[in-house]
Order: structure tokens, then sequence, then C-alpha cells
């Protein structure tokens, strides 16, 4: 028996509701190790075809996705032609609606989304799409692990052309600030306390504003090129602003407003979006 093994084979962007913290956005590395007989050309599996196949899964069926645990006691589905309806049960007083696109949600049997019960669904789902010498895959994921502060943050671009347009998936996300040219851990640690399980929205997709047992609640809708997509979740957990809520309007956002509050300092700020990928503006 010989194992095959790819390390950051690829990462997996998403969101997920959780029971306690509500809407998260992750960002997962994927370390793959397939068992396996080796074939006529001297392999398990070629790296091209791991790459290849693995990723491209991956990508379909968990990336840039809602993941939403069947499990969960809280969790109620509804089907509605070839669009689904999630009303998510959290903290006892706090509820998430979501209402998309099939394609936009991963459903998994679980009563909790984490790293493990992710991986089983993974192995699950991709053992049968492998050649028949490959006899066990296994699956790890991964937080990145650096230094500095980082957030879990949820949105969708309307205007994306791609997967991003789903109105609720994520990220883990670092950021790095700048004033006057030093790095500032104190304006890090704030940035990242103020959008810890945040949802980013924009205005203009915010169609209400309501109340349900003394909580106040956003409801956000749009139309996009997969379909119409919305979702309600407490006002305490979003964040408005004015524009699209891409990385790079993000890093602008909090630059612009670090100058507004100080104008006789300079700032830069390098916002990540997932691991290795952000973009940086200055004011």
């Amino acid at each position: 028996m010989t194992t095959l093994f790819v390390d950051s084979l690829t990462v997996i962007d998403f969101s997920y509701l959780h029971s306690k913290r509500g809407l998260l956005g992750e960002s997962w590395l994927l370390d793959i190790e397939l068992d396996g007989s080796l074939d006529a050309q001297g392999m398990v599996l070629d790296f091209g075809e791991v790459k290849q196949q693995v990723k491209q899964m991956v990508d379909d069926e968990f990336d840039h996705k809602l993941l939403i645990p069947c499990g969960y006691p809280g969790t109620e589905l509804q089907k509605n032609g070839s669009c689904q309806d999630v009303l998510y049960r959290y903290q006892t007083d706090y509820t998430i609606r979501h209402s998309a696109p099939n394609s936009a949600s991963c459903l998994l049997k679980t009563d909790e989304i984490t790293c493990e019960s992710v991986a089983t669904a993974i192995e699950q789902r991709l053992q049968p799409r492998l050649p028949k010498n490959v006899v066990q895959i296994k699956i790890r994921l991964r937080a990145e692990q650096r230094e500095g502060y980082f957030y879990h943050v949820s949105h969708g671009l309307k205007h994306h052309v791609g997967n991003c347009q789903r109105i609720a998936h994520g990220h883990r996300s670092y950021i790095e600030i700048f004033e006057n040219g030093n790095r500032s851990a104190a304006l890090e640690a704030e940035w990242a306390a103020r959008w810890r399980d945040i949802y980013i929205g924009t205005q203009a997709d915010l169609l209400e504003e309501s109340e349900l047992n003394k909580v106040a609640y956003y409801r956000f809708s749009y139309r996009s090129g997969q379909g119409v997509f919305e979702l309600e979740l407490p006002k305490a957990c979003c964040y408005l602003i004015r524009c699209d809520s891409t990385v790079e309007n993000l890093a602008q956002h909090v630059a612009d407003l670090l100058k507004s509050e100080n104008p006789s300092s300079h700032y830069r700020v390098r916002a990540f979006e997932g691991i290795e990928k952000g973009a940086e503006a200055t004011a």
C-alpha cells in the first residue's frame, strides 16, 4: 500500500451556520492523502488528476456556499422548486433566514459544521469518483496560521458573474493596518473585533428592518445572474456600507474611515479575502 499526499491542495471559502455564533465566514486549507496500489504508470494517481478532480468537486459542492447542518434541531428546510428556504434558530432567541437557488447551499448530515464533519463529507463524495486502485481517502481541513488579527466575514456580491454573487458566502480574513508607515496592532485588533462574526451588507440591498421577540433584524434581497437571494439576520450581526462589499472597497472603507477620524495621519490598509489574497488601499 502506498500513500500519495498533497498539502494545501486548495482553499475552501464559505459560510456556515453555528449554534452559538450564527452566520460565520470561513476559509480552510485542504490537505489530502490517497491510499492505494500503483497503476500502470507506477502512481497511485497522477498529481494533475488529483488537483483537477478534487478541486473541481470541492469548488462545485462546497466552495462559496452556505453550509447547513441538517442534523441540528434548530434547522428547518423547505424546497421551493429550484430554490431552498432555510430557517435556523440559534442561541434560543435568534433566527437566520436564507432563501436562494439550490446551488448556493450545501446540506450536511451533521448537527455541527466542523473541520472533521466537512472533511468526512468530502471524503464520502469524492471516493466514488476516483479510480478503483485508490482504496482510501483522508481529507484534512485547517485554518491558516499566521501572526495578526482576523475576523469571520460573510457577504454577497450581486454584480459578480461567478459564485461570489451568492448572498451568504464568506472568508476568514486577516487585516494589516499601517499608520504613518508603522504597523498598528491596536488598530488591527480594533477592526477585527468590530467585524467579528459579521455580515457586511450593501445599503441598497437592505429591503427592510423588523423586530421579533425584541430583536431587531435586517433583511437583504437582490436578484443576480443565478437567481433571487434573500437573507435575514440580527441587525447586531450586520455592518452596512454604501458600496458593494468587494475586498477592494472594504480596504478603502477602512482607510478612509481612519483618515476621517485622524486627518493628520496617513493610513495604508491591507485587507485579506481568505488566504493569501486581498487588496491594499491608502488614505
